[in-house]
């Protein structure tokens, strides 16, 4: 097929037979098929068929043309859906390294704790008050380290989102976890003020972490990037008319006028590293999850404030 980029039965029938075209030909008659056309991409490989019409009549070169238009327009949208899908997931898999860095610093913590009680075991085995704090102190802290790893693993995981009842502050609280870490390694002073009562939403609980955790960083990138006298990130919540509102600010540049417009477009970005899908693809996730995404215009000195409002209502579209 590569080499013949298109079959009908009746061409097969008056070009010179090989083992190769009588294999194509008994496909089309097993398959009823009046025409076969091959297009091939960088990646991807199409063959469109057609099965032979109600009246019986040999397709046209014309017809055959116009076919093979079409299988690489249909080419040309696999191939760009295909890259998209891969880019989608190494830019997650970068968030996902950022997490993992994160991770690292709170990991550490627990761990100190541990090994700090298993140096002090032998010395103090025969002591209750020590056994007691020694054990409890293990589970709590092993199973932090299981939360802590199950958040990383949620996210790195390839999924489709649906939308459940949530405690917003619940999901938000989890995830500020990974960022608190982040945070302090670059020196930006980080704080959350959940204003919103009542803060059920109806979204997913995996994709508001992602998102969450995409804006933290990129405040911090942006903060750590160009300081100033000032260096912080603020998330915060309130009730807006028909759901609650998340909101992430920092003290950084703030948004180019020039880039406010095409800021959730693909590709957009001002940073030296990434692909600039990271606003793009939390844009495409609430959207399916009747939720919106939004910039606030540029002040000059006052950084950039990012709004997600989620619904508060199940929506029925």
């Amino acid at each position: 097929m590569r080499q013949l980029r298109w079959i009908t039965p009746e061409r097969l029938a008056r070009e010179r037979s090989t083992s190769e075209r009588a294999d194509l030909a008994e496909f089309l008659r097993v398959s009823q098929l009046g025409v076969l056309v091959y297009a091939e991409g960088p990646s991807l490989t199409v063959l469109v068929g057609v099965g032979v019409g109600a009246a019986r009549r040999p397709y046209t070169y014309p017809q055959v043309t116009q076919l093979m238009e079409l299988a690489s327009i249909m080419e040309s949208a696999l191939e760009r859906a295909h890259f998209s899908a891969k880019v989608q997931r190494t830019e997650q898999l970068a968030t996902v390294g950022l997490v993992g860095a994160s991770l690292a610093h709170e990991i550490r913590n627990p761990l100190v704790s541990i090994k700090t009680f298993v140096q002090l075991l032998p010395t103090h085995h025969q002591d209750p008050a020590f056994r007691e704090k020694f054990f409890r102190l293990i589970g709590s802290e092993v199973d932090r380290i299981d939360q802590l790893t199950e958040q990383l693993l949620d996210l790195s995981a390839p999924r489709a989102y649906a939308a459940v009842e949530v405690a917003l502050h619940e999901v938000m609280r989890s995830s500020l976890e990974l960022v608190t870490a982040k945070a302090a390694d670059k020196q930006v002073a980080f704080s959350a003020d959940f204003s919103a009562r009542p803060d059920t939403v109806f979204t997913d609980p995996a994709a508001a972490k992602q998102v969450m955790l995409n804006l933290c960083f990129n405040a911090i990138q942006a903060v750590d990037a160009h300081r100033g006298e000032e260096c912080w990130v603020r998330v915060a919540t309130r009730n807006v008319d028909g759901g609650v509102e998340m909101s992430v600010s920092d003290s950084g540049p703030g948004i180019a006028p020039e880039m406010r417009d095409r800021l959730f477009q693909p590709f957009q970005t001002t940073k030296s590293t990434g692909f600039g899908l990271g606003l793009a693809i939390c844009r495409d996730i609430l959207a399916n999850l009747h939720a919106s995404i939004s910039v606030d215009p540029p002040v000059a000195g006052k950084g950039a404030t990012f709004r997600v409002t989620y619904p508060c209502q199940v929506s029925l579209s």
